[in-house]
């Protein structure tokens, strides 16, 4: 963050400062545990926690100034809203670094491997802040933002919304140079109640821009490239057509892992993508149009994408645990991400020539359609061959296909039961963990693991 007095960042937010007067050197922080030395403490309060009981712990820590609706004892700044200063400090810090690009991200697929990719490639040219996992809401962005300071060229944001005026929002307090949309599709229909709400939610990302500033638009939803006409600068495509600005050609998957070739107005390179699954050539393709526009060689680009590796947690993260290869994709599921992650399960078990294992559990925000969509997954989960599907407290995924004689449908009542399908389990076997965050699904690969660690290597097939 840009170095700013108490008194300063006082006027900024228009809040009232009680103590004595300091020089703030590093970001905002709503935990105290992670305040670090010359920080702010956002003094949240929650339905189970209020943010003023932690103060204290705060500036143990390390923090020097908190933004609160209360006066307390330590140096503090009394708002009516702590959100809504939070967003003037960012708003005014990033009108204080006029050479900064921001870069801004939305869709209902894909954001933050489209972030972690980009940021790899940014990270090679200049210094680059990007959100850390899933910091894309009015929470997250400016508190990225304000990581900033006057050496940062690049700042990526991920922007989510729950509410149609969300982006919109954020968009006008960070300015983006360059917004994306990746696609819109079923995440959080539930929320919006249909498609076309989503679509109108992520169009905020294109309507906000300047028309200095540039849309990127991907080209896997029949909403997406539409939102061409809500802006009056340039546009740039990605996708898998000839239309496509920056493409991706010639495309293979080698041990489940994509290779192609990138071709964009600056011409054709090979890539060969250290992260599994085909649906991750669009993601690869987003940070490939981004870095393009940011006037970085398509060299650089593609060696940069074939050595980057997600930071993310329980992202398609790959596991083999002595002959069982574990994908644990735990972090959030739609059908979309559903639908992808089956057929880089299918890829992987046609490669080790073991049985594959899809361990779902319920996708969230859906709606009225939730059912659709469960039932519409474990079709395709037959159809495309897997093995073993195990439907973890969401027997909605079997409604169409119990009784396939092709594949055996396990029905279980609660995570907690998962890993007693251990047994059954050979070396070569691939297992696919997928669900939606709520689920907690990422202590079934961890079960999982321990089981398989565990059993008596003798009783193996």
């Amino acid at each position: 963050m840009i170095e700013l007095k108490a008194s300063e960042i006082a006027k900024i937010v228009g809040g009232d400062l009680i103590g004595s007067d300091i020089t703030v050197t590093a970001a905002p922080i709503f935990n105290s545990n992670q305040a670090t030395k010359g920080s702010i403490f956002l003094a949240l309060v929650g339905e189970k926690t209020d943010g003023h009981n932690f103060v204290s712990d705060a500036f143990a820590h390390g923090c020097v100034l908190a933004f609160v609706t209360r006066e307390v004892p330590e140096r503090c700044i009394v708002v009516k809203d702590v959100l809504a200063a939070l967003n003037s400090l960012a708003s005014y810090v990033r009108q204080a670094l006029p050479e900064l690009k921001v870069i801004a991200l939305t869709g209902s697929q894909g954001k933050t491997t489209s972030k972690d990719l980009l940021r790899h490639i940014l990270e090679t040219v200049a210094p680059t802040v990007a959100p850390a996992g899933n910091f894309n809401n009015e929470l997250g962005a400016p508190i990225t933002l304000l990581q900033c300071d006057e050496k940062t060229r690049f700042c990526i944001l991920e922007m989510g919304a729950r509410h149609v005026g969300d982006i919109a929002k954020l968009c006008q307090m960070a300015t983006p140079d360059i917004g994306v949309v990746l696609r819109v599709g079923t995440a959080h229909v539930g929320e919006f109640g249909s498609e076309e709400l989503v679509a109108k939610a992520k169009s905020e990302m294109i309507s906000s821009l300047s028309g200095s500033a540039i849309a990127v638009l991907g080209q896997y939803d029949q909403y997406t490239p539409a939102m061409a006409s809500l802006h009056s600068g340039a546009t740039v495509t990605f996708g898998e057509t000839t239309s496509a600005d920056v493409r991706a050609t010639d495309i293979e998957i080698r041990e489940g892992r994509p290779h192609f070739d990138l071709v964009t107005p600056a011409g054709r390179a090979s890539v060969g993508l250290r992260i599994v699954g085909i649906h991750q050539v669009s993601n690869a393709l987003a940070a490939a149009a981004i870095a393009t526009n940011l006037k970085i060689s398509i060299d650089l680009i593609a060696g940069a994408l074939s050595t980057a590796e997600l930071h993310s947690k329980w992202r398609m993260e790959i596991a083999e645990i002595d002959g069982l290869v574990l994908i644990n994709d735990s972090y959030n599921s739609s059908p979309e991400s559903a639908e992808a992650a089956l057929r880089t399960l299918v890829l992987f078990a046609q490669e080790r020539g073991g049985q594959s294992w899809a361990f779902l559990g319920k996708m969230h925000e859906l709606g009225a359609s939730s059912l659709q969509h469960h039932s519409r997954l474990g079709t395709l989960a037959s159809e495309l061959g897997i093995d073993h599907l195990v439907c973890v407290g969401s027997p909605e995924y079997a409604a169409q296909i119990t009784g396939s004689s092709a594949m055996t449908v396990h029905l279980l009542d609660s995570k907690e039961l998962a890993d007693e399908l251990v047994s059954q389990m050979s070396q070569g076997d691939v297992v696919l963990v997928k669900a939606s965050r709520a689920e907690k699904f990422e202590e079934v690969a961890e079960s999982i693991t321990e089981k398989w660690n565990s059993r008596e290597v003798g009783g193996e097939n």
